[in-house]
């Protein structure tokens, strides 16, 4: 399958960035929706909320990609480290990005980096075995 090897979190990366760069007057504070709570109370979600809360849900399916071992993996890694890298050189240069669903978005990219990384070391240090001799004396 083709997305395998894609890292998906460029999906909220790149809607990020059409967003910021396309329409001038967006605003990542801006409500959506409002839903009552059984505790009488309302909570309220903002475009930013919402994209970082589809992008956590997008990190997990990362991590599970993480989990399964193959060629492909190492490549997914290396996509997502460039993708960090190419988040973090954005926050830090470009104005326009400067915002907490940015960096936000930008914690997600490392964690998902990070894990990923985690997650398939771990998992190729249970594939090693290491066979035992037995010394008869």
């Amino acid at each position: 399958m083709f997305l395998l090897g894609v890292p998906l979190l460029i999906f909220p990366f790149a809607i990020y960035n059409i967003l910021v760069f396309l329409l001038r007057d967006f605003s990542w504070n801006s409500e959506i929706k409002r839903f009552p709570i059984m505790s009488g109370g309302e909570l309220a979600i903002s475009s930013g909320d919402a994209i970082v809360a589809a992008s956590i849900l997008i990190l997990l399916i990362e991590i599970l990609k993480a989990a399964r071992m193959s060629r492909r993996n190492i490549i997914d890694h290396l996509l997502s480290l460039v993708l960090f890298v190419g988040m973090l050189v954005e926050f830090l240069m470009v104005k326009e990005v400067a915002s907490t669903t940015f960096f936000l978005l930008l914690v997600i990219s490392f964690v998902d980096v990070a894990g990923g990384f985690a997650v398939s070391n771990r998992r190729a240090q249970r594939d090693v075995t290491v066979s035992e001799t037995v010394h008869t004396g």
